[in-house]
């Protein structure tokens, strides 16, 4: 019997994790998507060098939308006219329906303007609230568009790298943080809640305490929280702007449905400013160059997925809590020179791969070139994310699993043939 197949025969058997208690929806549903020029598979030559890999990176799933989204989209589109739209009230209502709903947050109408997409979000902001030479704050390892935003619009990267701890788990360095406010005088800082590659939902006095830093160092926070309503394991959401009024004062939140429903490419987000001074001077900014306009296909996907789309996410949620069970039960038992770090929120785990001792390049070529399988760099994220690497789990189990199982074969031929030169 190969490496691995006995774990997977025996975990098969027993159905603890192939044959999955089955509810409305069906998460085990392999879903074809090629002719769909999806990114996580059209760019896997040009960025790993192959096209025969399975994609574990970028941050979409395999699974097939709520339908309540397909049907709404299907109905619109059904219409004869394409023609110039204005977001409704209904959609407005689901947004902030939704905030109070799953996070306790209340939102106003005002306090809120559509963005196409996060990482533009970001990059209005940026490009509002600073001019080139300004100094931006981020926490490596850390979601990459950060620091791409950045110097790619000739502001200056400032890093206050994240502390880790002996479970390859990490906590943030207030004490880093606030030397920075007080010495290289930033403009922003780019907060990731949940963070970004590592899963981290920060808890309430790490929020309120990076608040009362940059408000005293006058430092405006762009809090990316698009991985906020994937909580895992009864974990609550902690929205920034919500902790203290030190944070609502200085705050730029940013969210989507586009991960918790597997939309992106509907490229439909919102931003949330709840402050006077920060909010109507950038939402005029934005109304004057057309940036907050939706498309018609976003704020009807929207509006679908946070009226009709809550019971969906409720399975999906415990799905992916058995798909990241999988993984840490079977990489202890078959490769454990890998530790899988759980994470607090969404469908991403972070590998710690040191112990295999290998360069990051090296590493990088075990995935891609023995094992055939897509995952990003840990260094993509960072200097920091030297021997890691990022696994999304969001796709059926066996097909998971099955992926494992590949990279667990090449590590056991490794060792195989390091134990046979040794002896």
């Amino acid at each position: 019997m190969n490496f691995g197949e006995n774990w997977l025969k025996n975990h098969y058997i027993c159905g603890n994790f192939f044959i999955t208690c089955m509810g409305k929806y069906n998460f085990d549903e392999v879903v074809d998507r090629q002719g769909t020029l999806a990114s996580k598979y059209e760019l896997l030559g040009e960025l790993f060098g192959r096209k025969d890999l399975t994609p574990l990176w970028i941050a979409d799933m395999e699974f097939a939308v709520c339908p309540e989204i397909v049907q709404a989209l299907q109905q619109r589109i059904s219409h004869q006219v394409y023609g110039y739209s204005v977001p409704g009230k209904g959609y407005w209502d689901s947004v902030i329906a939704w905030l109070h709903r799953r996070h306790n947050l209340d939102v106003t109408r005002e306090q809120l303007a559509f963005v196409p997409g996060v990482v533009r979000g970001i990059a209005y902001a940026l490009n509002f609230f600073t001019r080139p030479g300004d100094k931006v704050v981020i926490q490596p390892p850390v979601y990459h568009p950060f620091r791409l935003v950045t110097e790619g619009n000739d502001r200056i990267v400032v890093e206050n790298p994240l502390i880790p701890g002996d479970d390859a788990f990490y906590k943030m360095d207030l004490e880093g943080l606030e030397d920075i406010f007080a010495h290289e005088r930033p403009k922003l800082m780019i907060l990731c809640n949940p963070h970004n590659p590592v899963g981290i939902q920060w808890d309430a006095e790490t929020l309120r305490e990076v608040a009362r830093l940059a408000r005293r160092y006058g430092v405006i926070v762009l809090s990316d929280e698009i991985h906020g309503d994937l909580m895992l394991y009864g974990r609550p959401h902690i929205p920034f702007a919500s902790v203290s009024e030190d944070a609502a004062a200085v705050s730029v939140s940013f969210g989507a449905p586009s991960k918790t429903f597997n939309i992106p490419g509907l490229v439909s987000s919102w931003m949330m400013v709840p402050h006077k001074g920060l909010r109507e001077p950038f939402f005029r900014w934005m109304e004057a160059n057309e940036f907050s306009s939706p498309f018609f296909s976003a704020t009807v996907g929207t509006e679908a997925a946070y009226t009709y789309g809550e019971p969906w996410l409720n399975e999906l949620l415990p799905y992916i809590e058995g798909n990241i069970e999988a993984v840490e039960q079977f990489v202890a038992a078959e490769m454990p020179q890998i530790k899988a770090v759980r994470p607090q929120a969404s469908f991403l785990i972070w590998l710690d791969c040191r112990e295999l001792g290998l360069p990051q390049d090296k590493l990088v070529d075990l995935f891609v070139n023995e094992a055939h399988l897509a995952l990003n760099s840990g260094t993509m994220f960072g200097t920091q994310g030297e021997g890691f690497m990022r696994l999304n789990v969001a796709m059926p189990r066996a097909e998971l699993l099955k992926a494992l199982k590949s990279l667990a074969g090449v590590l056991q031929c490794r060792y195989t043939k390091a134990a046979v030169a040794a002896d």
